[in-house]
């Protein structure tokens, strides 16, 4: 018995239930199959602490599009889901929740640490996952990865230990990146610069044995406390004689030397410059060139340490204004500038980070960066859109080496030991017994753990098992799609290609789809400061996980930011309940003998219309999914299910159906057709209304999502009387669009008179003017004869309508008349308030042009009329 579709499509009925189906059915799961052709997509794995936001929802809603279409069209498409260990934002929260207990980290000891950890991932870890389902994603959760799971961990000791044998990982003093509320070292790409408003503190230093003094300027003057040398041009004649000199550092009392080194601008500001190599990353390449010692005057919360002598214990910013304060009371402070720069903040907390020196682990970048920039200029892995890969390019040219060391405990420790008796290093996958060096037992573990994006640039291999060369590996492995935003291009994207080529000798897939953000209404970047979230969950609550979806494709562009209201969204809901109320009505009107599949033998002239538009929609929807052009293709999905099938096809059988016998049965043959045909182009972008409606439909096959995706059909390719008809839908609408000027009603029927070359097309079109035209009758001929008729003329054909039958003319002029009226009162009005002197200078611009645009748009319904009252003589 054929299942019945509600009165009213409701979500919550369908979602849930769906979902469950497609479970049970195991029909996300992909299988090695040598006889088909795999599509892999890995999902870029959230954070077990993140909660879903718009970001994620359009991320997975383009992931999971690509992912249906490619599995309709037979290909064994494997979405791999996994999600990722975060390794300073799970501490956090694990460190804060410890704190209201009145527990540390230290006190409780790391393993017991770890447990906590553990029990938290568990309770926490699988939230994101739930609400991914939400949305709808078709992800193999059997293959479901964790990046500190069993294989993944073993897959970062193998990289590890490869890496450091090739002397491509070393371990050395370096300035880094140091966050001091994270209390850790983060990368380059980690850090995100924001413009500031700073001071320029300009200070004397006096030069040793002179009454001279050196003027350099700081946006930092605390650093000054580890200052080992000032800096001058080689070239720079103002300098050259103080060259090998010394000045005594303020406040320090310390004699520091003067030194030659190209790095310093000699055009900017006073041409010396301080030079702090524990504390800035261009001093420290100075300090190298120059063998000055460094001395680092920060602890890990950026208080100053015991280097900083009486101003240990003091904030960097405390400091700072004690410094300032006795610069200026020795008579050294020349002068303040306000000065704009860019700040480095942590990614994960906005915290200033301080560059600090430290010995950390670190990956030599340059031997790595040169295949992965080859791989993308020789096209092995393209960016869509295009432009992206310029800053790929500019990233990975001028890449530094990456520190990879974490101070933290929750993530991959790093597999490195360190011999308590001789010092010895090191690094294996397992934990080894004695040292190979002085064979001592002594050995303690490197406390710190990897940066979590290590773990993760593995991904598109170490989910397939690897280093075990496994079925899953060899099938699905290079990848195919990497769907991401762009604000992760370094972080992520440019580290599995790199990973990818050096472990697996392939670049790790073959396109990076690249996404904008989502932004609110007004154009604002969503942001919890702002308080413009919106939460994706609430709206599939009420609205639709599918309208959401409609949503977030309708009008996104590659690379492109996209705006999203409230509008946009009941508009994607209005479009569900049209599609589900042309579905009931195309059942209401279903013979049981009708089956999916099915086309009648004799065509009319719709028929074939409708049916060579639809494989036209076939062919363009493929195409731009081919190319990425999601937006385009949905936009044609729309105009073609509302316009198309249902304002003009439906419409037009509505007669046929009515009348049974064969032309209602052909009729009801290609409404199913078409419509279960449409909804499995539909399907990806709207998963669940789609399944809804198919179950109910005549169908072979136990999901629409596991159906086989429609192909361009050269017999179903009808130009000519695609091309006839729409004459007939040009002219029907020209009449409707007529009769919409003048007011006439619908149910007032008019004879309608055709003058064309096509007259076999109009007198195939005869019934359609009559339903959808408001036609009394119609007759189409070489030419026509009266009196006082109203004309509408297209392209194909001139049409001539009887003005008695249409309106009263005396009414119709009498009511023109008023509304001339109206219109010159609203003119008269509207001109002598832009006339006063007095309200154009005092009322604000904004006014005054609205003003002038109501003026004109009052002009322009004055002329309308006119043309309509001059119609009547």
């Amino acid at each position: 018995m054929r299942k019945e579709l509600d009165k009213v499509y409701d979500p919550k009925q369908v979602e849930d239930r769906t979902y469950q189906f497609w479970l049970d059915g195991n029909y996300f799961h992909a299988k090695v199959d040598p006889k088909k052709e795999p599509y892999t997509i890995v999902i870029p794995p959230p954070n077990i602490t993140g909660q879903l936001h718009m970001g994620h929802a359009l991320d997975e809603t383009l992931q999971d599009i690509l992912i249906r279409w490619r599995r309709m069209q037979g290909r064994s498409a494997l979405w791999l889901p996994g999600t990722d260990h975060a390794s300073i934002a799970t501490e956090a929260k694990i460190v804060e929740a410890m704190k209201k207990e009145g527990l540390t980290k230290e006190g409780i000891g790391r393993e017991e640490f770890m447990k906590r950890a553990w029990a938290w991932k568990e309770k926490y870890g699988g939230r994101i996952v739930e609400q991914l389902k939400k949305l709808g994603s078709s992800c193999d959760w059997e293959r479901e990865r964790f990046t500190l799971d069993e294989g993944c961990s073993e897959a970062v000791k193998e990289v590890f230990v490869r890496l450091y044998e090739k002397g491509l990982i070393y371990r050395g003093e370096r300035i880094i990146n140091w966050c001091p509320h994270c209390k850790t070292s983060i990368s380059d790409a980690e850090v995100e610069y924001e413009e500031q408003a700073g001071h320029f503190w300009h200070i004397n230093y006096p030069i040793v044995g002179t009454d001279q003094y050196l003027q350099i300027a700081t946006t930092r003057p605390e650093t000054m406390l580890g200052d080992t040398a000032v800096a001058v041009h080689p070239e720079d004649e103002r300098y050259q004689h103080l060259i090998g000199k010394k000045v005594l550092l303020p406040i320090v009392n310390k004699e520091i030397p003067i030194i030659a080194d190209s790095y310093v601008e000699m055009e900017f500001g006073t041409g010396v410059v301080k030079i702090t190599p524990a504390h800035d990353p261009n001093d420290f390449e100075v300090g190298l060139r120059h063998n000055l010692p460094v001395i680092n005057v920060m602890n890990d919360d950026a208080t100053i340490n015991q280097n900083g002598g009486k101003f240990q214990g003091m904030d960097r910013y405390e400091c700072r204004k004690a410094i300032v304060k006795e610069l200026e009371e020795l008579g050294l402070l020349v002068k303040v500038q306000e000065h704009n720069h860019n700040v480095g903040e942590c990614y994960r907390c906005s915290t200033t980070v301080e560059p600090t020196i430290s010995k950390q682990w670190f990956v030599k970048m340059e031997p790595l960066a040169k295949p992965a920039i080859q791989a993308v200029q020789k096209g092995e892995t393209k960016f869509v859109p295009e432009r992206f890969d310029k800053i790929y390019y500019h990233w990975m040219e001028n890449i530094k080496d990456w520190c990879i060391s974490r101070q933290l405990w929750w993530g991959h420790r790093i597999p490195a030991w360190y011999c308590d008796e001789c010092g010895e290093v090191i690094v294996s996958k397992h934990t080894p017994g004695e040292c190979p060096k002085c064979h001592s037992k002594k050995l303690t573990q490197d406390p710190d753990t990897l940066d979590t994006w290590f773990s993760s640039a593995l991904w598109p291999f170490s989910t397939l098992g690897w280093p075990q060369q496994t079925p899953e590996l060899k099938y699905f492995y290079p990848t195919n799609t990497l769907v991401t935003g762009y604000d992760i291009i370094f972080f992520w994207v440019a580290r599995m290609i790199f990973s990818g080529i050096e472990h697996m000798g392939k670049s790790p897939f073959d396109t990076v789809l690249i996404h904008g953000l989502v932004r609110d209404a007004q154009g604002r970047k969503m942001s919890k400061s702002l308080g413009n979230g919106i939460d994706p969950l609430e709206i599939c609550d009420q609205y639709g996980a599918d309208a959401l979806r409609f949503t977030l494709a309708t009008g996104n562009a590659p690379g492109h930011d996209m705006r999203f209201s409230d509008d946009k969204v009941k508009a994607s809901r209005n479009f569900a309940n049209k599609l589900w109320n042309a579905a009931r009505f195309i059942m209401m009107n279903l013979s049981d003998d009708v089956k999916e599949g099915e086309l009648p033998q004799n065509l009319n002239i719709e028929d074939r219309w409708v049916l060579s538009k639809f494989n036209s929609l076939v062919k363009e929807v493929t195409d731009n999914l081919e190319k990425f052009e999601l937006g385009i293709a949905v936009q044609k999905l729309y105009d073609f299910i509302w316009d198309i099938l249902c304002d003009w096809y439906i419409e037009l059988t509505k007669s046929r159906l009515s009348q049974g016998g064969e032309t209602g049965l052909a009729a009801q043959k290609i409404l199913v057709y078409v419509m279960s045909n449409t909804l499995k182009l539909l399907h990806p972008f709207m998963p669940f209304i789609t399944e809804e409606i198919w179950q109910a439909l005549p169908h072979e096959g136990e999901s629409i999502m596991i159906s086989q995706w429609p192909v361009y059909d050269e017999n179903l390719c009808f130009e000519e009387e695609e091309e006839d008809f729409e004459k007939v839908m040009d002219a029907i609408r020209a009449v409707r669009n007529r009769r919409a000027e003048m007011n006439v009603p619908p149910s007032k029927k008019a004879h309608v008179y055709i003058v064309t070359q096509d007259k076999e097309v109009f007198q195939q079109g005869e019934p359609f003017f009559v339903r959808l035209a408001s036609a009394a009758s119609v007759e189409v001929g070489d030419s026509f004869q009266m009196d006082t008729a109203v004309q509408v003329v297209t392209d194909a054909a001139r049409i001539f309508i009887p003005m008695d039958e249409l309106i009263d003319k005396e009414k119709e002029l009498a009511r023109l008349a008023k509304e001339k009226e109206s219109a010159l009162k609203d003119i008269d009005m509207i001109s002598r308030k832009l006339a006063n002197e007095g309200f154009v200078a005092k009322a604000p611009a904004a006014v005054v042009q609205g003003e002038k645009a109501k003026l004109q748009r009052h002009k322009e319904r004055l002329a309308k009329i006119e043309e309509s009252i001059a119609a009547f003589k």
